[in-house]
């Protein structure tokens, strides 16, 4: 059981490390090992994640107060620039979790996507790094339940009615999301997958149900002939509901919504460091035998 901050930290670094054994045989750097191994510095970051501290220095900052626990700390630019070069490491880390966790197995899902902004809306015309942005994809998007537009990416997720984040697409803000829907779920069979109305599409249910066996369920629009009947729509708002707990995870506590950075390589290290917290603070609750309803701010937060 977890009772301390620092029993969080012991129990994260020894998952994370025995996980890296499985990784590191693919993933061999030229030179000599550096003084704050990967296993050691995956931990500070995935740890600063669940914590709040988002940025290099803050999270350094922080990392100051428990030198007994991390007695060497890199560098703020060498910290930023291994996090992007174990990008894909670390995502196979959270592959290698999804692989062990039981919640991962449920074949009952929903399918949703939250704004990604990379500049504030009123500043792209004069900013001189709208530019870069838009050659890596960024592109002006509207959240309909915020009503508010935005610039930047969608980040769609795949996420099972426990809370498990399956898989990830991270598109343009423009993208139309039965489209980015369609990538999404491209490389899964077998599901039963419940959508908001942005996914309502004959063709699209078809083809997912004919070709993946992917079972689309999805709320009619008012203006549609067709209705669910009330029982029926009652019981997809349920489990839509699910799924917003976990975007409201990632956006309050991961601050997905709010992240700092000046490249799509920074952007993509980012994510996939949030990403990878929230999976292992999952597996971590299984792992010990924590009740389901404590999810991940009674793991993160301080005691």
């Amino acid at each position: 059981m977890i009772t301390s901050f620092d029993d969080f930290v012991l129990w994260m670094y020894v998952v994370i490390d025995d996980l890296w054994q499985q990784v590191t045989p693919y993933d061999r750097r030229p030179g000599p090992a550096p003084r704050c191994s990967d296993s050691e510095l995956l931990t500070l970051i995935l740890v600063g994640e669940c914590r709040g501290w988002h940025t290099e220095t803050t999270l350094l900052q922080h990392w100051q107060e428990h030198r007994d626990l991390f007695p060497i700390l890199p560098e703020r630019s060498r910290l930023n620039r291994r996090r992007r070069q174990l990008t894909g490491a670390l995502n196979r880390v959270r592959q290698l979790v999804l692989t062990v966790l039981d919640l991962a197995l449920d074949r009952q899902c929903a399918l949703d996507s939250l704004p990604v902004p990379v500049i504030q809306f009123h500043l792209v015309p004069r900013s001189p790094a709208a530019a870069s942005w838009r050659a890596a994809g960024a592109r002006f998007g509207w959240v309909a339940s915020k009503r508010q537009r935005f610039f930047g990416y969608k980040l769609q997720l795949l996420i099972t009615l426990n809370g498990v984040i399956l898989d990830v697409v991270l598109a343009a803000a423009n993208t139309d999301e039965r489209a980015a829907g369609r990538e999404l779920l491209a490389a899964h069979h077998d599901l039963t997958v419940v959508a908001d109305k942005g996914y309502v599409s004959a063709p699209l249910t078809a083809e997912l149900w004919e070709q993946q066996a992917i079972r689309l369920l999805t709320v009619p629009r008012r203006n549609q002939k067709r209705q669910l009947a009330k029982t029926k729509a009652r019981l997809q708002n349920r489990w839509r509901q699910r799924i917003e707990t976990v975007v409201d995870q990632l956006s309050e506590q991961f601050a997905i919504e709010h992240i700092k950075v000046r490249t799509f390589a920074g952007l993509c290290a980012r994510l996939t460091s949030k990403l990878t917290a929230h999976t292992l603070c999952i597996y971590l609750n299984r792992l010990l035998g924590n009740p389901d309803h404590l999810q991940i701010k009674h793991l993160a937060f301080p005691y």
